[in-house]
């Protein structure tokens, strides 16, 4: 007798874990093409250059407006439709990349390359220890949060300060912080996707889009802080870069 019995009770949430976290780590990846993209482009338009490093109202601008979007699709994902949901993720991802577009006059082309390898290997490493790990991550949370308080709380101050000795503890901090969240938020969104009902489309769509927004914001922050590190300069400073995405504060203190 087979004492392994393959029901639909145990074969289909498992069938259906493995389509939330595919569409997860595919939104993501999109996100993360958009914001390249965006970057590259705005990169070479001297008009945008020369916004971002002149006009600091025009960044405030755009900061405000990231962080009102993560707001609105973390706190509304239950009344928005899948469209919305995805146009609001895809407005997100091309902002970023335009906040994030400076980084290609501060830093060379090869330690930007060779940074985002090194932030997927440890975001990739990271993610799999938290889908495969047994142990209960949850307990990790509120001291993520609390350090990630910090750690926005610090860049914000430092946007006006701009003091380097803090710019380098926040971003060593910083590494520790995101790499942690990636494992915390991957068995989060795990647990989330052992409930979903994968026959409800739309809102499969919708949960796959926030899942993916959490994961592209640990992605995001954790290189830009390793990019302090390991990137080669060839240019001052630049204020756009200087802080992490503060989106990732509200969503974190809705999931913890």
């Amino acid at each position: 007798m087979d004492r392994f019995p393959r029901s639909d009770s145990i074969v289909q949430p498992r069938a259906g874990l493995q389509t939330y976290m595919a569409q997860v780590y595919g939104w993501m990846t999109v996100g993360l093409l958009l914001t390249a993209f965006v970057a590259w482009y705005a990169a070479n338009s001297a008009a945008v250059m020369e916004l971002l490093f002149t006009n600091r109202v025009f960044l405030i601008g755009l900061i405000i407006a990231q962080l009102a979007l993560v707001i609105v699709l973390s706190a509304m994902i239950q009344k928005l439709s899948a469209g919305v949901t995805t146009m609001l993720f895809m407005l997100y991802s091309a902002l970023t990349g335009l906040t994030l577009s400076s980084i290609f006059i501060v830093y060379t082309a090869a330690s930007i390359a060779s940074t985002f390898v090194v932030t997927a290997g440890m975001f990739g490493a990271m993610s799999l220890y938290g889908y495969t790990t047994k142990r209960d991550l949850s307990g990790f949370g509120n001291m993520l949060f609390m350090a990630l308080i910090g750690i926005v709380l610090a860049s914000l101050v430092n946007f006006w300060l701009k003091s380097e000795a803090l710019m380098w503890a926040v971003t060593y901090i910083g590494v520790i912080v995101f790499v942690g969240l990636t494992a915390y938020d991957t068995q989060k969104l795990k647990n989330m996707g052992e409930q979903i009902d994968t026959r409800d489309t739309s809102n499969l769509r919708k949960y796959s889009i926030l899942g993916a927004l959490t994961l592209y914001l640990d992605f995001i922050n954790l290189f830009l802080m390793l990019l302090r590190i390991l990137a080669t300069a060839v240019n001052s400073f630049s204020p756009s870069i200087s802080r992490p995405c503060v989106g990732i504060f509200f969503l974190t203190k809705n999931d913890t």
